[in-house]
């Protein structure tokens, strides 16, 4: 954790003696993003900065009184292009939706943040309508990842603009959302720490969805513990701290299939080192196949549940497909061919995978894995034709979507060595175990600091 991106709890305790204000912590982000030097133009569609300063404003007058209103109240956050912001249009990162009318209301989601006393900067950039891995995004630019920013890295999605805000201190929090991976990605690649909850524990109402079915709403943040904090807040839960565990005696499960194959060689040293610094710490590490891993062929065909969601939750704008980002627009075309015999189906084959992961994790506190398999590759790399784009785009989900495929829940924590490229160490857990997994994450957080 860089000493330049404090923690919700470094920040309220500031906060609390005085130390700064929320329209000090505002005044900071604003300038970070306003410096031409920087990714605020790219990072950030649209910037609240005259309501921010004002909202600040009532949080410090409040906290003079004595009224604070949470452990996050005049933290300043971002918020992703998907969600309804009231009076504001939600454009999903897509021109298609640049003449929309404007929101009536906020999300629930942000409607909890605001009530918490977050300080909304603005929107952030993300790929079109949330359906790609890697970030990159034609109509409004893509944010270059906060490490080896010189080559030009890509951010990750599809929240991409979220994981870049946080990990250049633009913002406390970038409340994302994750499909198949879009929370995890990109704070595995600018090396911050994501959660992705499970699906319902959190409403989706208000935030333009690529899946019904698979869709969640989460946060990027400096730790566990932040992550922890906002997630309690979105799913109208008591922010209480998370309970201390040691590493000791946990039970962590590595499964033995597709998702230890084919790692970049630093992410292979990066997840050996956490096993081992684990274990060393008197962690249990159980190593076992798990076959039900090695059949995402069949989970995601022809797009599974996103493909053919979005080719329904897009019809509307059939006729003008032709303005889309074409590979966003190949995708969702594909989502057309899968018939309704298929979709039973795929549902009858979640169900059962469900089953059958529940049970292989039922003896274990957590899966761990590697969150992606590689490090951010360029934008050149993955930007030079569709077949590149595709199989980096496919490299990016694949450890994190079998993860929305049974509903689970999951945090992505940083785990590499000083001056490495980014590495996420995902610690998942089964659905509705969301407060214990945060938990279990949080220890293991500690014993690799």
């Amino acid at each position: 954790m860089s000493a330049s991106r404090p923690t919700v709890a470094a920040l309220a305790a500031d906060l609390a003696a005085g130390r700064t204000t929320s329209r000090a912590l505002v005044e900071d982000a604003l300038a970070l993003i306003a410096d031409p030097a920087g990714e605020g133009a790219r990072v950030f569609l649209k910037v609240y900065a005259d309501l921010a300063r004002a909202e600040a404003d009532h949080a410090d007058r409040l906290r003079k009184a004595g009224v604070v209103r949470s452990p996050v109240d005049g933290l300043p956050i971002s918020v992703k292009d998907l969600y309804d912001v009231g009076g504001d249009v939600t454009r999903a990162g897509s021109r298609i939706l640049a003449d929309a009318p404007p929101a009536r209301a906020d999300a629930p989601a942000v409607a909890r943040l605001r009530a918490a006393g977050a300080v909304l900067l603005g929107r952030t950039n993300m790929v079109e309508f949330a359906f790609g891995g890697l970030g990159l995004n034609p109509h409004y630019g893509t944010p270059r990842n906060a490490w080896d920013r010189k080559t030009g890295r890509v951010p990750g999605g599809s929240s991409s603009g979220a994981g870049v805000a946080v990990a250049d201190g633009m913002s406390v929090m970038g409340l994302g959302s994750d499909t198949r991976g879009s929370v995890r990605v990109p704070a595995t690649f600018n090396g911050v720490t994501g959660f992705k909850p499970t699906a319902r524990r959190i409403s989706r109402d208000g935030a333009f969805p690529l899946s019904y079915t698979l869709d969640s709403v989460g946060p990027l943040a400096n730790s566990v513990a932040c992550c922890a904090a906002y997630d309690a807040v979105l799913a109208g839960e008591d922010v209480a701290p998370l309970p201390q565990w040691p590493a000791t005696g946990l039970r962590l499960l590595v499964p033995k299939s597709a998702v230890l194959e084919d790692l970049d060689d630093t992410v292979a040293r990066a997840f050996a080192r956490a096993l081992s610094k684990l274990s060393a710490a008197g962690a249990a590490i159980v190593e076992r196949p798990v076959s039900a891993l090695d059949r995402q062929d069949v989970y995601f065909k022809g797009g599974g549940f996103a493909g053919a969601e979005a080719a329904a939750i897009h019809r509307p704008w059939a006729d003008r497909i032709e303005e889309y980002d074409p590979r966003v627009g190949k995708r969702i075309a594909l989502g057309n061919a899968m018939t309704g015999a298929d979709y039973v189906e795929l549902g009858q084959v979640r169900t059962a995978f469900v089953r059958e992961m529940e049970a292989l994790a039922a003896p274990f506190d957590a899966i761990l894995m590697p969150t992606v398999p590689c490090v951010a590759p360029t934008i050149a790399d993955v930007d030079a034709n569709d077949e590149a784009y595709f199989r980096w785009n496919l490299r990016a989900l694949r450890n994190c979507g079998p993860m929305n495929f049974m509903d689970a829940c999951a945090v992505t924590l940083p785990c590499h060595a000083p001056g490495e490229g980014p590495v996420g160490l995902s610690v998942c857990g089964v659905a509705m175990s969301d407060r214990r997994t945060l938990a279990v994450a949080a220890a293991i957080e500690r014993a690799l600091a």
